[in-house]
């Protein structure tokens, strides 16, 4: 019983944070409409999310370790909560702004405890891919679920009116509760820990010299191209379907959230399949799937015609279909970040999670631009058809890891 309590406190920190994270797109919004700011001011709030994300978590992995895992991801939520509270209390786009570095820098300590917490409390690489995938699943659950959270206080007659900044009353209250579940659940973190007369800047050092493994670089450069392939899709598919399938703005979004639900099933169902299966033959099967799906949609997306009444019966087969690529991509990031983990150390855990924060962070921006940029120049079906380089690149990267990893930890 204390095992899964303290499971679950983690798969609920970890959904709270999808939730918060995914609000951004929303925030902008109801940000443009309630502060009357630019679009391009409003735009600022992705910096203040990602670049804090990415900062921090390569200054936490330092002092991690000692502070306890347990009571990083403690602070985390209560350092997000008073952000919450602050959100109806003092309604402005400073305190927005505030309230995104706040997420981006609880989210580190939350993601780098919580992966490293797995492996304290599975054995065996098959057990951590199953439980990796199963918590990345239920993160893709909570993204769902922010975009219901945050329309239900939405005033569809004034989307101007304040009103909805208390949706945050409520992200405060959940806040705290999972709070007080992690305090009343217990975590044996002594595999974790590094010599209590280690110098502070032994982490730092520690993930420096895991950077120059031959394993890690490997695994690097697999994050990279899967989390470009990722962000290139999600970020962009909203207006594929509007640009290239010519669907009515709003159903545009709508139809985008298959991927993001295509994601959770997909990471869900691979947390049971990678109990029982080794994790390359199941990606290798992924990003085969993947290609060709991408060979076999896009030919549909071709000279379709612009009509004022499409709606959900008679949408473009292609935005049913394509956005489902997510069931053969979900299972790739938590499987390859349950490998390189399962490879290495407990006590290098906290040191390759920060690494596998931060470039992921690189992989998503870059992903996000060269996207809209081939997008722009190029056209839509030219951008999506090039992701088929990634997924070339991909399987390289996994077939070397899966050998490398194979290897007696060092």
């Amino acid at each position: 019983m204390a095992k899964a309590r303290i499971v679950l406190a983690l798969i609920l920190s970890y959904m709270l944070f999808a939730m918060l994270l995914n609000s951004v797109g929303t925030v902008i919004l109801q940000s443009i409409e309630t502060f009357y700011i630019s679009k391009s001011h409003a735009s600022i709030l992705e910096a203040f999310k990602d670049l804090t994300i990415a900062g921090v978590s390569f200054l936490v992995a330092s002092f991690l370790p000692r502070l306890g895992f347990r009571r990083a991801i403690m602070l985390g939520l209560g350092l997000v909560a008073l952000a919450c509270v602050a959100m109806p209390l003092a309604p402005g786009f400073g305190t927005t702004q505030t309230l995104f570095a706040a997420i981006g820098a609880a989210f580190a300590l939350v993601k780098v405890s919580v992966y490293s917490s797995i492996g304290l409390l599975t054995d065996g690489p098959r057990a951590h891919a199953s439980l990796t995938n199963t918590i990345e699943g239920l993160f893709m659950v909570g993204v769902l679920s922010s975009y219901w959270l945050f329309s239900a206080f939405i005033n569809p007659l004034n989307p101007a009116d304040p009103v909805w900044l208390d949706v945050y009353w409520v992200l405060a209250g959940l806040s705290v509760i999972v709070l007080l579940l992690l305090a009343v659940s217990p975590l044996d973190e002594s595999k974790a820990q590094f010599s209590a007369k280690a110098p502070l800047m032994e982490m730092p050092r520690v993930m420096i010299g895991l950077i120059v493994r031959p394993l890690v670089l490997v695994f690097l450069a697999s994050a990279f191209l899967y989390v470009l392939m990722e962000q290139g899709i999600g970020t962009w598919l909203p207006t594929f379907n509007r640009e290239v399938l010519h669907l009515p703005s709003a159903m545009s979004i709508q139809a985008a959230s298959i991927f993001a639900g295509s994601l959770a099933l997909g990471r869900l169902a691979a947390g049971i399949v990678l109990r029982r299966l080794a994790w390359f033959p199941v990606l290798a099967g992924c990003i085969v799937a993947m290609a060709a799906l991408v060979l076999a949609t896009l030919p549909l997306t071709h000279g379709l015609s612009v009509r004022s009444d499409t709606n959900w019966l008679n949408a473009p087969l292609a935005a049913y279909i394509f956005p489902l690529i997510g069931l053969f991509l979900a299972p790739i990031y938590p499987a390859i970040n349950s490998a390189i983990l399962s490879a290495l150390p407990k006590t290098y855990h906290a040191a390759m999670t920060g690494l596998i924060v931060v470039f992921s962070a690189l992989g998503g921006t870059t992903g996000s631009l060269i996207t809209g940029t081939v997008f722009q120049m190029l056209g839509g079906q030219t951008a999506f058809y090039l992701t088929l380089i990634p997924m070339a690149l991909l399987m390289l990267t996994l077939w070397q890891l899966s050998r490398l990893s194979a290897r007696p930890a060092a």
